[in-house]
Formats: C-alpha cells, sequence, structure tokens
C-alpha cells in the first residue's frame, strides 16, 4: 500500500511538474531553455543565440533550496530587450506555464485567455485545489496575488534583498494569462544600463508551500522625479491590523527556503485557514502601485532619461480600477509576435482579517555571495526537492508551518498534499 501511494504521489507530482506558471515577457532571464542538461554556463554567455520556443525551465517553483539556488542569478536576456515601466502608467505580462501558450512562440498559436491554452469557465472552480493550469487556488479570489520589485543596478550581480523593492501588486493573480500592473507616477529613472525588476507569488496554501522569484531587464520610461526609492524592509503579517504592517517600502517575500527567509507565519487567518505570506492585505501590500516606497517627496523638473517604450497598456487583462488603457494590447516585450486575447479584470478589493501579532525572522541573505547556478540547474534542484515533499511530508527549515492543508477548521474537507 505505502509503494503504491508513493507511486502515485510521483505521477501526479510528474504530471503537473511542467504546468506551474511565470511571468513571461521578451525582458525576461532564461527564456531559452536551449540545453536542458545540468550545464552551467558562465553569466556572460547569454543564451547562446538559440531559441527554444517550448522552453518551460523557468516556470519550477522554489522550495527549501539554499539561498545561491534560489536567489535571482539567471542567464541574460538578449541585448536590447527590457520590460519598459512607464511612470504613471502600467505594463503588461503574460501568465504561462510554458513559452508555447504565450504570444511569444508560435505567433500566439498555442495560446488562450488561460495561462496553459485551454479553455475554462470564467467562474472556474474547485473546491480541492485547481491544478489546470496550477495557480494553487481554489477559485479567483482565493488566487493569493503576485507582485514586481525594482532594483536600482543594471547588473544582476548587484541585486540583493535589502535594494530590491516591491514597486506594483496585483491581487487576485496568477489567473487570467494576460497581466498587468501600475507603476508609480514618481519613478525615478533607471541608470543607462537599465535596471532589474523580479516578479513573485506564494500560493495561498492548496498545494506545496513554495515560491515564485524571476528576474527581468525593465527600465522605466516618463520620468518626471529623482526621488530615490527608500531601502526595503520585510513585509511582516499584519491581518486585521493596519498598525502593524511594514510601513513604505518593502522587500518581496522570501519564505519556506533553507536559508534568506524574511518572514515566519504560525497559526490560523481569519477565515480558519493556515496562514500563508502573500502580495495582499495581510502582509500590507497595496493594490496597485506602491505609492509610498519613496525616500522623499517627488523632485520638481522634468527629467526624461529618453528610454521611453510602448506602454502596453492592457485592454481587458487582470488588471485593477487604476491606469488601465482600454485599447488591443501590444505583445508584451513590443510589436509583433501574436495576439493578446482579452480577460476580464481582477478584483481589487482588500483582504481583511483579525488582529495578530507580526512574526518575521531577520534576513541572512544579504550577506550570502550572489553565485547561484545557472536557471536550468537552479530549476532542476527545485523540482527535485519539490518531488520529495509531495511524497512525504518533511521538516520545513526554520520552523515555518506548512500550509499545504487547504482544509479550513469545522469544514470536514478532506487535505490537500
Amino acid at each position: 500500500m505505502l509503494k503504491a501511494a508513493t507511486l502515485l504521489g510521483a505521477s501526479l507530482w510528474l504530471g503537473a511538474a511542467n504546468a506551474h506558471l511565470a511571468a513571461w515577457h521578451k525582458g525576461m532571464y532564461c527564456i531559452n531553455d536551449v540545453n536542458r542538461s545540468r550545464t552551467k554556463l558562465p553569466h556572460h554567455q547569454g543564451n547562446q543565440g538559440g531559441s527554444d520556443l517550448n522552453s518551460y525551465s523557468i516556470v519550477s517553483p522554489l522550495y527549501q533550496l539554499s539561498f545561491n539556488d534560489w536567489w535571482l542569478r539567471q542567464l541574460s536576456p538578449p541585448d536590447g530587450d527590457f520590460i519598459d515601466l512607464p511612470a504613471g502608467g502600467s505594463f503588461t505580462i503574460e501568465v504561462g506555464s510554458n513559452r508555447a501558450k504565450t504570444s511569444l512562440a508560435y505567433n500566439g498559436r498555442d495560446m488562450s485567455d488561460w495561462p496553459d491554452g485551454e479553455t475554462y469557465p470564467e467562474d472556474y472552480n474547485v473546491p480541492s485545489c485547481i491544478i489546470h493550469p496550477n495557480m494553487h487556488a481554489q477559485n479567483r479570489s482565493m488566487a493569493a496575488g503576485t507582485a514586481f520589485a525594482i532594483s536600482y543596478q543594471s547588473d544582476i550581480k548587484q541585486v540583493k534583498p535589502d535594494n530590491l523593492v516591491v514597486f506594483s501588486v496585483r491581487y487576485h493573480t496568477p489567473w487570467k494569462r494576460v497581466t498587468s500592473y501600475d507603476v508609480p507616477a514618481a519613478m525615478p529613472p533607471c541608470p543607462p544600463g537599465g535596471c532589474i525588476c523580479a516578479w513573485g507569488w506564494v500560493p495561498n496554501g492548496c498545494g506545496q508551500p513554495n515560491m515564485y522569484h524571476q528576474p527581468f531587464k525593465c527600465r522605466v520610461s516618463g520620468s518626471t522625479s529623482n526621488t530615490a526609492i527608500a531601502a526595503p524592509k520585510p513585509p511582516v503579517w499584519c491581518e486585521g491590523n493596519p498598525g502593524a504592517c511594514t510601513k513604505g517600502a518593502k522587500q518581496m517575500i522570501y519564505w519556506n527556503q533553507n536559508e534568506g527567509n524574511n518572514i515566519q507565519v504560525d497559526g490560523y487567518d481569519q477565515s480558519g485557514s493556515f496562514k500563508s505570506p502573500g502580495y495582499n492585505g495581510k502582509l500590507g501590500f497595496n493594490e496597485g502601485a506602491q505609492n509610498d516606497i519613496f525616500a522623499g517627496a517627488p523632485s520638481s523638473g522634468n527629467y526624461n532619461p529618453g528610454n521611453s517604450g510602448n506602454s502596453n497598456n492592457p485592454g481587458n487583462s487582470n488588471t485593477g480600477n487604476s491606469n488601465a488603457g482600454n485599447s488591443n494590447p501590444a505583445p508584451p516585450g513590443g510589436s509583433g509576435g501574436g495576439n493578446n486575447l482579452p480577460t476580464r479584470s481582477t478584483d481589487s478589493s482588500a483582504d481583511s482579517g483579525p488582529t495578530d501579532t507580526p512574526a518575521t525572522t531577520g534576513l541572512k541573505a544579504a550577506s550570502i555571495p550572489n553565485n547561484a547556478p545557472s536557471c536550468k540547474k537552479k530549476r532542476r534542484r527545485s523540482m527535485a526537492a519539490a518531488d520529495t515533499s509531495l511524497v512525504k511530508k518533511s521538516v520545513l527549515a526554520e520552523g515555518v508551518t506548512s500550509h499545504r492543508r487547504s482544509t479550513r477548521r469545522g469544514t470536514g474537507r478532506d487535505p490537500v498534499w
């Protein structure tokens, strides 16, 4: 019986291993998975000029890894490709399980409104857990939220947790493929070589308690302020107690890794589910542009560094109610390359809950050298860790409580592992 259960758990994991989700854009790191071996290519070699329209290594989640195995050190994207961040506007990316399911492959032949190229009802709901696509949620209202952060460094090797600041949050995502994020109007210009951005999310229960964290090259256009972004602090759990939330600039969420965690939660949230840190009101993240991240008031003047680009304002996509256009969007990364199908907008209501004492761990990652392996090696290590965790429950690092069980107290529902 144990052997059968183990084989079943492994087969379930293998069937869903390539169905996780990532953000896709021409400015992303690891857009091509040309060589799926464990070979580590030198950082300066980029993707060797190859192009894999069916790449998917970036979608693997990160779980119980060393800092060097999960931090942002990837192969460089092609020269000249950035996400353009229009100050006071919005930009668009695609959420997908595979490059082939986006407009960045096959002229959009295999994409749909949804991240895996399939079709689902608008009120898609699975009481246990939606695994196709693997959004770690039962329905849209349970989607944990995603975020973009920025570091004013042009060299990814100089990016650290203490200079990477969350600047935009989209509640109730990941959900549909086309997703847009709002940019604070006071964003200062990037250095001549551009900035480094990162996209991430942490599942809200419903499956393995992992995280997603991936880098992009980005640049701010239309800047009117030179006021710098403040040094970020770790977010803390503050559901129902706004006064306890981290004020101002916040770090991204680093959770359930073997080292480098910056938050710890325990117990239950107001709904009766195991606490799970996410990019939403429970950690003090507002919907949309994070306008409280600056070191002071916006400076006067009309500074424009000349790096303007297409703002990619979305049509009917995963957006809130600010800075969203109503025209048909260009494919993320520039013109051409397929059609972006419209999706419904997300709900912008904030989460709330009871007063709770915030808990956080000290950040250990800042002093650790940034010499992680390439995306292929790093993601495969993560997949190996995930394989073990779904066969038997493992001990979580640093006392972090697992939220793999999505049951609520008193509901009588079976747990999801």
